[in-house]
């Protein structure tokens, strides 16, 4: 939506340099904008002009004129000045005011378009009709990117996007949730994994250091047609999701990069209460302290070597030994294995989502 601020500042950008003032009306003649506030017409003759089949006309030493929207009457425009001079910079105001609807136009059609694409809101033939319309490139690849943090810091977060990624470019940048903003990015023809993963870290990074705003990223695949941009956007709708569950460290997450805890988001939960009961039986994991499940993630994630993960733990190679042999009298697990390793990290990860399930409920 054009706004007033929009219309002050074109019209006193006008006024600076040809310096003529001029003022804003709508069709019923109430001020929107103006340069001068001793620019005045009253209400009776602004509504009589709009009503007239006029495009413009002189009432004392001003100068009205109509500002069109297609075959309608948006806005009415007042210049100081009845001569030529006048008439020539009011049709140049009014050719600007009418770029500028044009313009916010557009640019609230595209994301009302995009917004409804990404939602499945459209037919096939309404996707492709409504891009051809609206200019919007059909076979471009693109990529969806969901941005997410607290509600109260999406302006800044829009705003920060808006100066990276435009419609220009094809890229639309628009939201459906609160406390989530959405990059619909257009990829190079022969973009890959490298391409998409650092326009996350470029989006992390920006966010961050310029706006100071803490957020977490999450992205879809790449999709090769304009109506397939949904599937990229639930991708990363669920990357943000599992990312929140199981991958809690991480601030960018792509959808490829799920693993397993994309099969498990994907359980019901009455098969996650079976997996564990049948694990565990009466045992609980609640026992594991921070220490433990510190000393089992590190000691996965290097493959259950035992000199490394006591490196990087700052123990003795004898500590983590008997670490990891309390913990399998806990569990009934022994993590050097590499079967037992997988069923505790597997059962981890369910405990987690389990948890999350619950406080999504409460």
């Amino acid at each position: 939506m054009l706004t007033n601020q929009v219309i002050e500042k074109t019209i006193k950008e006008l006024q600076a340099l040809t310096k003529v003032h001029m003022a804003v009306y709508d069709t019923d003649g109430n001020m929107l904008a103006t340069t001068d506030e001793t620019i005045s017409e009253s209400t009776k003759s602004l509504v009589s002009f709009a009503q007239s089949p006029a495009d413009s006309q002189i009432i004392g030493d001003l100068q009205l004129m109509k500002v069109m929207d297609e075959e309608d009457i948006s806005f009415l425009l007042v210049v100081r000045g009845s001569g030529p001079d006048s008439y020539m910079i009011g049709s140049i105001a009014v050719h600007e005011l009418s770029n500028l609807l044009v313009a916010y136009k557009d640019k609230v059609d595209k994301n009302s378009f995009i917004q409804n694409l990404l939602l499945d809101n459209l037919l096939l033939v309404d996707i492709y009709n409504q891009a051809k319309k609206l200019k919007v490139d059909e076979e471009v690849a693109r990529a969806v990117y969901v941005v997410a943090a607290r509600p109260e810091q999406m302006d800044i977060i829009s705003a920060t996007l808006g100066n990276i990624y435009s419609q220009e470019s094809g890229d639309f940048i628009t939201s459906v949730d609160a406390g989530v903003q959405i990059l619909v990015k257009a990829l190079d023809s022969d973009s890959g994994d490298d391409q998409m993963e650092e326009v996350a870290y470029t989006i992390s990074d920006m966010l961050n250091t310029e706006a100071m705003v803490d957020v977490r990223v999450a992205y879809g695949t790449r999709v090769a047609s304009i109506k397939d941009v949904s599937k990229s956007y639930k991708e990363a709708k669920m990357a943000m999701e599992v990312g929140r569950i199981f991958y809690a460290e991480k601030k960018i997450v792509s959808y490829s990069s799920l693993g397993i805890g994309r099969l498990i988001y994907q359980l019901p939960v009455n098969l996650c209460r079976i997996f564990i009961d049948e694990v565990f039986g009466p045992k609980s994991l609640d026992e594991l302290d921070d220490e433990t499940l510190l000393t089992v993630r590190r000691f996965l994630e290097n493959n259950q070597n035992v000199s490394e993960t006591s490196r990087q733990l700052y123990i003795h190679r004898n500590t983590l030994i008997n670490r990891i042999e309390r913990l399998q009298k806990i569990t009934g697990l022994d993590i050097r294995l590499f079967n037992d390793a997988m069923t505790l990290q597997i059962a981890l990860m369910v405990v987690n989502y389990m948890k999350y399930l619950e406080s999504v409920d409460e």
